[in-house]
């Protein structure tokens, strides 16, 4: 027994692959070399800085996007507000909206609400096998309706 690499949870030493967190293991003895595992970037991004319109906002956010698969990040946080109405503020409603499409048009991988970014939810679940780094996201299971999670394509 030997402790994965990526999760640190006990495995065989025969294993390729881990069961917990799916991440291929470096196995020198029977000639196994890990393939070269991408990087986990992380970055935030906060679209309420400098009080934009929603076209602003949304403009940012597409470029941001842009400039975030140029620099090979896995994860962009989204900070867009909740809105001052206590209801949902429109460039929360709005950067949500683009999100969804943007996710239907297979441009983003996956979208991630605050509000449902908990280890309970099984799409989050799953997020958390692949990229363990999000383990010690201070967004985790927080509920926080002003963010949102993007996961990029590879």
């Amino acid at each position: 027994m030997h402790s994965c690499n990526i999760c640190g949870n006990e495995i065989d030493f025969r294993t390729v692959r881990c069961p917990y967190c799916g991440n291929d293991q470096e196995i020198e003895s029977m000639g196994h070399v890990r393939p070269e595992k991408k990087i986990f970037r992380l970055k935030t991004v906060n679209l309420e800085q400098g009080l934009p319109t929603v076209e602003q906002a949304l403009n940012r956010l597409k470029n941001e996007i842009s400039t975030a698969r140029l620099e090979q990040i896995t994860v962009l946080t989204l900070i867009h507000g909740y809105g001052s109405s206590g209801k949902g503020g429109i460039i929360r409603l709005e950067c949500r909206k683009t999100l969804q499409y943007l996710l239907s048009g297979g441009e983003i991988e996956a979208v991630v609400f605050g509000e449902e970014f908990s280890h309970r939810q099984p799409s989050v679940k799953q997020l958390l096998r692949r990229f363990p780094e999000l383990l010690r996201n201070p967004h985790l299971n927080n509920h926080n309706k002003g963010i949102t999670l993007v996961v990029l394509l590879p």
